[in-house]
């Protein structure tokens, strides 16, 4: 792996928090992904399921968990199902973990290889009454491809029919949503990666570079750094692109006069940041560019001086709403007239600023997390990322930072990132 070893008890906490909502008598069984076939014999680059990473660590494919607290045997009351190395596909693929390597990551004492697994899970399950089982129920999800888990889910119903089935997922959105300090700390190495990068970017900008240029830089950036990756497909999006929210062609050159919207965040031990700057090409912005990205960095802080525990992110958005819509006034994109008519269903102020203010942020760029409804609790890590995007004027504009929510209220882990205009202006010119 590209960084530095993780402190295992990151993996030994989480496991303790999941056990401990647990039923009696239960066993829980969790899968890695599957790996994703490209073309001819090809495969996509493996990433791991993330509640196989949050409880373990391991990011190896065929990777499983099993958590049944109550047996009577203690080394089975967790076990680490791994792949055993085999010499032939080793020169292939490379190296695969050993156990020995596998518990100083994971914490967990037994490694288990899945080809001796089968014999040993059936006494398990027939001793247990009740079986947790992982789904992917992120409130986000688009796809209909039946992963590995929802193939396993049906084997194993059909082999224990008359056993009791209980969902895993309630428990990982609760649990993953609250970063412990330990977690928090893995998060502000993949935050300080994304600055060091960020500051680069602010040295290297100028009239004709291109878009994909920009993001060779932040790939080269990030692995000298040891990130394992992008967190997500870095977006660079100059002059109007800026309006397409997820724009990932990158193949434009940057021009003079133009803004350009980069966002983009380290993954650091499967962690991310993420982060959206928007920044003149040339290192000046013009009167009515500075005023639009003066008006969108109020309304982020305005964000940030309301997102605290005990609101949901459902009237979070409301009052935000509230916000843009008087500074989307004082921009002149709306009149008073508009608000009088808008429809409460769909506001006024969505004509430029469609998307959401916030999200969850962990191994997933948008973690699992209860929902919009749910209060949100000390210990949440959300961005806040709000946007105006001028179809009009073909200009975009976000600014997004990533807040630790704390008891008293919330931290600005990119305190440091460089924000204000004048800031910007000065180190593209320095």
């Amino acid at each position: 792996m590209k960084y530095l070893p993780l402190n295992p008890a990151i993996f030994i906490k989480n496991r303790k928090r999941f056990v401990d909502k647990m039923e009696k008598n239960s066993i829980a069984l969790f899968w890695a992904n599957d790996e994703m076939p490209e073309n001819g014999d090809a495969l996509y680059k493996y990433k791991p399921n993330s509640s196989i990473f949050w409880l373990s660590g391991i990011g190896q494919e065929d990777t499983m968990v099993i958590l049944y607290p109550d047996h009577p045997d203690p080394k089975y009351r967790e076990v680490l199902v791994l792949v055993r190395p085999n010499e032939l596909k080793e020169k292939w693929d490379g190296r695969r973990l050993r156990a020995h390597e596998a518990t100083a990551i994971s914490g967990m004492k037994t490694v288990v290889w899945a080809d001796a697994l089968e014999g040993l899970l059936q006494g398990w399950i027939h001793s247990a009454q009740n079986i947790y089982l992982d789904t992917n129920e992120n409130d986000r999800k688009g796809t209909t491809i039946e992963t590995r888990q929802y193939r396993y889910i049906k084997e194993l119903q059909a082999k224990y029919p008359l056993h009791h089935y209980l969902r895993a997922a309630p428990f990982m959105k609760e649990l993953r949503a609250i970063k412990t300090p330990e977690e928090v700390e893995v998060i502000n190495k993949a935050i300080a990666i994304t600055e060091t990068t960020f500051r680069r970017l602010l040295q290297f900008i100028k009239p004709g570079v291109w878009e994909f240029e920009i993001e060779a830089e932040i790939v080269h950036s990030f692995l000298s750094n040891r990130a394992t990756r992008e967190g997500y497909a870095s977006i660079i999006a100059s002059g109007d692109n800026a309006r397409v929210l997820h724009y990932i062609s990158n193949d434009q050159q940057c021009k003079d006069g133009d803004l350009i919207l980069m966002d983009f965040g380290a993954e650091y031990g499967g962690y991310n940041a993420d982060l959206t700057r928007t920044v003149p090409v040339n290192g000046r912005f013009t009167k009515r560019q500075r005023a639009v990205y003066d008006a969108c960095l109020r309304i982020h802080r305005y964000c940030a001086s309301i997102l605290k525990p005990g609101i949901s992110i459902a009237t979070y958005h409301e009052k935000v709403g509230d916000q843009a819509t008087k500074e989307f006034i004082k921009l002149g994109l709306l009149t008073k007239v508009d608000i009088k008519n808008e429809d409460p269903a769909n506001r006024a102020y969505r004509r430029y600023l469609y998307h959401g203010i916030s999200h969850h942020l962990g191994i997933d760029v948008h973690d699992l997390a209860p929902n919009f409804h749910t209060p949100l609790k000390a210990g949440m890590v959300l961005t806040i990322e709000p946007g105006i995007y001028i179809e009009e004027e073909q200009m975009g504009v976000r600014i997004e930072n990533n807040f630790l929510l704390t008891r008293s209220g919330n931290v600005d882990l990119m305190k440091t990132m460089p924000i204000e205009a004048d800031d910007i202006e000065r180190l593209m010119n320095s």
